[in-house]
C-alpha cells in the first residue's frame, strides 16, 4: 500500500535543501570576492573578519579615546 503524502514535510525538505544550496553559493561568492580583493590589493585576506592594520597604523584603544563625560 502506498504511503499517505505528507506535503508539509516535503515542502520543508525542499526549502531546507534550497537554503543550504543558497548558503553554499554565498560562501563561494564571498571566498572568491576575498581572493580577488587580496590579489588586487596585494595583501592577505582578512582572517575571521578582522582586518589587518594598514601601513602599520593601528586603531586607537577605547581607553585612549577622549571621553564625552564632563
Amino acid at each position: 500500500m502506498a504511503r499517505k503524502p505528507n506535503y508539509r514535510f516535503d515542502r520543508m525538505e525542499r526549502e531546507k535543501s534550497k537554503a543550504s544550496k543558497k548558503a553554499a553559493r554565498q560562501e563561494a561568492k564571498r571566498a572568491k570576492s576575498d581572493q580577488r580583493r587580496s590579489d588586487v590589493e596585494g595583501i592577505d585576506a582578512p582572517v575571521d573578519g578582522v582586518e589587518a592594520p594598514v601601513d602599520g597604523v593601528e586603531a586607537p584603544d577605547e581607553d585612549s579615546a577622549p571621553s564625552m563625560e564632563d
